[in-house]
């Protein structure tokens, strides 16, 4: 066979595989994990500040005493003893028995990604809309892309999302005769913004949602990384009809084990048991006995607590470092936990475009256009504080900042560099309606 591309299979895929694209961050990991490079491009936990001796003593004693079960096949749903450690977990941001929370109704998954493709599994045909925060986790668009929907971003601000755009972003939607299933959000510390939904406007969130018969997505992985007091109580906390509760160990214990869960409306349930054990027959029963026994044997309390005062010294450095050194006319939030900040630039400068010259300089960030459906997000980035430490952290603002001063002094010379397209202000967009990618 004859082809016109790198790709000879091309005419064979199936039709949803057509739009598929590769994330931003994904494409730069090989760069940025380059010794040489500061990386403020990734969302790693800092793994060492875990008592790394005492997890590998249990990991080899689940493997050499218990291997008989722990390296064995397992059933769908997860173990029973997990599933119970989770509820636990749950129980410490509100999330108990009061407002419908069990082990029953709790479905093991490989990480969170795997729980959002089994929500999208469920509930998305081809051409089906799903609301998110715009920008919004760029795992969740591949995701959506896979299950051929289409995203409409709904802006936000320093309280996170605006019920009254969301409001709009429904009614526009219905008149339009497009079919929302669900709204995506991360509420708490999102990813990339960084900013946290407020008290009041998480009631509002969910009475639209209830009104306009819209399910609920709720992520989760940062809710416990609070670096200011206890975060607002999560939406699952608050209503147990229609809402979908997601969360991972990967934030506070260890991404490599690869263990998340969906707390699901028990009508659901089954069904994501019979989606997950289509995709990968049962959760690892290594990994989910290495959770459960790190819940049960270890001070994981205290270890959360470690992990606030590291993630806290380190977003001071980069706060501290922006404030120094950006050039004038760049923002950026002020999260009160989690692992992210939203920087957006001087206006005419294009993070994407500058990326390459960022990578000469030996620093990496993501350009803000991996976060949104459709490609904008040009005049935004995100950056990561929770990998290096601070003095690495402000290293990697110096050379940040001397690759945006030279951007801005080559426009002075020279004029725009390309175009910058459409600008995302403060992790939202300047006006209400939905933006359908």
């Amino acid at each position: 066979m004859t082809g016109t591309t790198l790709d000879d299979y091309t005419d064979r895929y199936a039709r949803r595989v057509r739009g598929m694209t590769a994330s931003e961050i994904r494409a730069l990991f090989a760069v940025a994990s380059r010794p040489e490079v500061v990386s403020l491009a990734g969302g790693a936990p800092y793994i060492a500040a875990l008592p790394l001796d005492a997890v590998g003593e249990m990991l080899g004693r689940l493997g050499a005493e218990h291997g008989n079960t722990t390296l064995q096949y397992g059933i769908g749903q997860g173990t029973l003893e997990l599933r119970e450690r989770i509820c636990e977990v749950m129980a410490l941001s509100g999330i108990d028995a009061s407002c419908g929370a069990s082990p029953e109704d709790v479905v093991v998954t490989v990480g969170g990604q795997q729980a959002l493709d089994l929500v999208a599994r469920l509930f998305l045909d081809p051409g089906d809309v799903v609301l998110a925060e715009g920008p919004t986790y760029v795992g969740a668009l591949g995701v959506f892309q896979a299950a051929q929907a289409q995203v409409a971003h709904v802006p936000m601000d320093d309280d996170g999302l605006i019920p009254e755009a969301l409001e709009v972003a429904i009614a526009d939607l219905a008149r339009a005769g497009r079919r929302v299933k669900f709204l995506y959000t991360i509420p708490t510390y999102q990813n990339p913004a960084g900013v946290t939904l407020s008290e009041e406007r998480r009631e509002r969130v969910l009475d639209i949602c209830e009104r306009a018969g819209l399910l609920v997505v709720e992520d989760d992985p940062y809710g416990q990384l609070g670096f200011e007091g206890e975060a607002p109580a999560p939406l699952r906390a608050r209503r147990r009809d229609g809402v979908f509760y997601l969360s991972t160990f990967s934030k506070t214990f260890a991404p490599g084990l690869r263990v998340g869960w969906i707390l699901a409306p028990h009508a659901v349930r089954d069904k994501l048991v019979i989606a997950s054990e289509a995709q990968i027959l049962c959760p690892s029963g290594f990994a989910q006995a290495a959770v459960s026994t790190y819940l049960a044997t270890m001070p994981w309390r205290e270890q959360l607590k470690i992990y606030r005062e590291v993630y806290r010294e380190r977003r001071d450095a980069l706060l501290d470092a922006l404030a120094d050194l950006m050039p004038e006319g760049t923002t950026w939030t002020t999260p009160t936990g989690g692992l992210f900040v939203w920087a957006t630039l001087p206006d005419g400068l294009d993070a994407k475009a500058m990326m390459p010259r960022a990578v000469a300089a030996r620093v990496a960030y993501v350009p803000g256009t991996g976060f949104y459906a459709d490609g904008t997000g040009t005049g935004n980035m995100r950056l990561n504080f929770s990998f290096p430490p601070p003095e690495r952290i402000r290293e990697g603002v110096r050379r940040l900042a001397g690759v945006m001063e030279q951007e801005i002094a080559m426009r002075k010379v020279f004029g725009a560099i390309g175009g910058t397209g459409p600008r995302r202000r403060q992790g939202g967009s300047d006006t209400p309606g939905p933006d359908l990618a």
